[in-house]
């Protein structure tokens, strides 16, 4: 039996069966589309035109619109990714459901970028935790979580929380992904698709605080602060809020530093001096496994 990232045990068989549930052609599509709709509706191949030549095979390709891409041509990015992604392609795809998801070069566009995303889940869901797409793969699940939260005006992606808690689940347990495991802790934060779990939020939220995830570490931060759901620990707290505040990305992550700035005006001297020794010891922690 394979382990995930976070050693959590899956069963690989039960999450095979899982992914199949969400994949193109299976329940993803009946949940997603219309009776009678074309399965080709969630091939990003078939509603993005390729050049017919130019690149000898995908990787080639990949190669090209990276180069492009960092040079700031992102027309040429597109093209060439658009090429490698026709052939499955599994970073080519992820970038451009990127780029689309973002309007980053091309034009903002959704379900485009939701399509991209179900190909690399439809197409790769037997890659395990320690595969080369292993990355690509998890971030998929995540962005097709984020997607079916709210669903897509407009399309026939409709909200369905408990889809997207399968696909955050999924990427969470077994491939150990951050992001997902965030996007879960908030579902058990909330209530929302699942029973409010507040003991359950705290798990998935250090076992992304620990990747370095900020979002993670501030609420982290603040349920140990406010004993929400653990034992109140507030020199620990201090400590994750002092880590996510030092990864914020002013302004988007304002939240975060008026969350430390409040914490850290109410802490004692002596909960100001362990939560920096933890600080310290963290990134001496995060230095050697580098």
């Amino acid at each position: 039996m394979r382990t995930s990232r976070d050693g959590l045990s899956p069963s690989r068989a039960g999450l095979r069966r899982l992914a199949g549930a969400l994949l193109v052609g299976g329940a993803l599509l009946g949940a997603v589309l219309p009776a009678g709709s074309p399965a080709a509706a969630l091939d990003a191949a078939v509603r993005t035109p390729v050049p017919a030549s130019g690149y000898r095979n995908a990787r080639e390709a990949v190669r090209s619109g990276v180069r492009d891409y960092n040079a700031g041509d992102k027309e040429g990015a597109a093209r060439a990714l658009e090429y490698a992604a026709g052939q499955g392609h599994a970073l080519a795809l992820w970038k451009l459901g990127r780029m689309y998801a973002e309007g980053d070069g091309v034009p903002h566009d959704d379900l485009k970028a939701f399509e991209f995303f179900s190909k690399i889940a439809d197409e790769n869901a037997d890659d395990g935790p320690d595969s080369a797409n292993a990355t690509v793969v998890a971030s998929a699940f995540t962005a097709l979580g984020r997607y079916f939260l709210d669903g897509i005006k407009g399309s026939y992606v409709r909200p369905n929380v408990e889809r997207a808690y399968e696909m955050f689940n999924y990427a969470a347990s077994y491939y150990g992904d951050p992001n997902a495991q965030y996007n879960l802790a908030r579902l058990y934060l909330d209530g929302t698709g699942v029973s409010q779990d507040v003991r359950q939020a705290a798990r998935w939220f250090n076992l992304a605080a620990e990747k370095g995830h900020p979002a993670a570490q501030a609420l982290l931060g603040q349920m140990l602060i406010n004993g929400q759901g653990v034992p109140t620990q507030r020199a620990r707290g201090l400590a994750w809020l002092t880590l996510a505040r030092d990864a914020a990305e002013v302004p988007k992550d304002q939240w975060i530093v008026s969350l430390q700035e409040q914490a850290l005006a109410a802490a004692t001297e002596r909960d100001r001096a362990e939560a920096q020794a933890q600080v310290d010891g963290f990134y001496r922690r995060s230095a050697r496994a580098r």
